[in-house]
């Protein structure tokens, strides 16, 4: 395995953990009142607006796939906190708590994604990006159906797993669109 791909996962994390504490300065906390669900929605209508401009080959609004590609993976840190610490209408966490949560979760992608990539020898990187995308939106789906099921599941990976393998695959696609 390359160790220049931790070294890539390392930098788009810490990026996307950076704009995490500005938008917290500027916004608070106020997503912890967002159910699971609902950040579900958020990440589908991202992976939704990346797949609509990889098939029209342009967009009309000024942001691009990288940011939406980032709030994905913020957004699935968001429901991994929600998902341990359950919904707060009155934030009791500290904003360095939030951002510890938030970190460790992107870790913990992390760490996935290392043994993922030992077992499978990097293929994700002669993948295409919208092969990412497909796959985003397909554990998107997967997510919705076991909320549905208000998280049973018979012998499929958990709500968490789902999230994670999210994040890891928008780090790739970022990796490949670097």
């Amino acid at each position: 395995m390359s160790t220049n791909t931790e070294q890539e996962f390392n930098k788009i994390v810490n990026d996307c953990c950076n704009l995490f504490v500005k938008k917290m300065k500027d916004y608070g906390t106020a997503w912890r009142i967002l159910r699971t669900t609902s950040l579900t929605d958020q990440i589908f209508i991202k992976a939704q607006r990346i797949r609509t401009i990889e098939d029209k080959g342009f967009s009309k609004v000024d942001e691009g796939v990288v940011s939406e590609y980032i709030g994905i993976i913020n957004y699935c840190a968001m429901a991994l906190i929600q998902l341990e610490k359950g919904v707060e209408m009155n934030d009791t966490l500290s904003h360095d708590d939030i951002e510890k949560l938030h970190r460790s979760f992107l870790e913990k992608a992390k760490d996935l994604m290392l043994n993922k990539n030992h077992d499978y020898g990097e293929a994700w990187r002669d993948m295409r990006v919208s092969s990412l995308t497909d796959l985003i939106l397909m554990k998107i789906l997967r997510v919705k159906q076991i909320e549905d099921n208000k998280g049973a599941t018979i012998v499929s990976e958990g709500i968490d797993a789902n999230y994670l393998d999210m994040i890891n695959y928008s780090v790739f696609a970022l990796i490949r669109l670097n």
